[in-house]
């Protein structure tokens, strides 16, 4: 009766898409959308230092891969401090807090690299004021919608829409997708599957416009869709162009069956100055 050794136990091999294991994936996914979701919903400045500590975990992803692939030495310590800085100054100052941390980082980063070797001055700080930006300036908006009145609600809405977005894309994409939307950058995302993005996060907009934003409308919801679904997009590509020009599949190993932080704040990076910036335009600061 036997078939070979393990065969009477019925364990069978975690399933894999891609190369990952979902198993993981589900786990890790679902521990992160509760650590987000219970420091949002009990206390304000718990979620701020889950948006930092976010941010530095990027930056040294980021900067890991830059010195492993092409050799670039970005100064962590001063962006790492800095881009914490500019998160928390966001909530506390708003946006003259983010503009004057970004610039003390700025300046911070180009001091701390002339202790190094002359050599490849330039591109190091210049790959550093790219990292400022990309990361902490981004992450910023965050904390921006988190001090408003209505905060918890915005940043829920911001998150709900992004990932709504992805869901969107996927889900069309994967059953109707055809046309290949940039597959020089990322061949999977077809054009099918950014149409089905922005009906998604539109009509997702719609109803947290109209329920969960003060004094928002369900038309605004559909423009903060439109919005999200683009950026969303626009950020998933940008960050697979890095990639590719590392030259690597994945920006980290830290989270199991996702890849690293970074590979999760793709699409919400560049999101959230666009949800905080069509939130101010419609219904003000808070």
């Amino acid at each position: 009766m036997g078939g070979g050794p393990g065969a009477s136990s019925g364990a069978r091999p975690p399933t894999k898409r891609g190369g990952r294991d979902l198993g993981a994936a589900v786990g890790v996914g679902l521990s992160l959308g509760a650590v987000v979701l219970v420091s949002l919903f009990t206390y304000k400045p718990a979620f701020l230092v889950v948006i930092a500590l976010a941010v530095v975990v990027g930056l040294w992803e980021l900067s890991s891969r830059l010195a492993e692939r092409k050799l670039i030495r970005l100064p962590l310590p001063p962006l790492a401090v800095g881009g914490a800085a500019t998160v928390v100054l966001g909530y506390l100052r708003g946006a003259d807090g983010v503009w004057l941390a970004m610039a003390l980082t700025v300046l911070a980063a180009l001091l701390w690299r002339m202790s190094g070797p002359p050599e490849d001055y330039l591109r190091d700080v210049t790959a550093a004021v790219f990292a400022a930006f990309y990361v902490p300036f981004l992450a910023s908006f965050v904390a921006l919608m988190l001090a408003a009145d209505d905060g918890v609600q915005r940043v829920l809405t911001f998150l709900i829409l992004t990932v709504v977005s992805d869901t969107g894309a996927y889900a069309v994409g994967y059953r109707f997708g055809r046309a290949k939307l940039a597959p020089r950058i990322s061949p999977g995302k077809t054009r099918e599957g950014l149409v089905g993005a922005v009906l998604f996060a539109m009509a997702a907009g719609a109803v947290c416009a109209e329920f969960l934003i003060d004094d928002g409308a369900w038309w605004q919801g559909l423009v903060l869709g439109l919005g999200v679904a683009v950026s969303a997009t626009l950020g998933d590509l940008g960050e697979s162009m890095i990639k590719r020009d590392l030259g690597i599949k994945d920006m980290g190993r830290l989270l199991p069956g996702h890849g690293g932080i970074m590979d999760r704040l793709d699409s919400l990076l560049p999101t959230a100055p666009v949800v905080w910036l069509v939130l101010l335009a419609f219904v003000g600061a808070g």
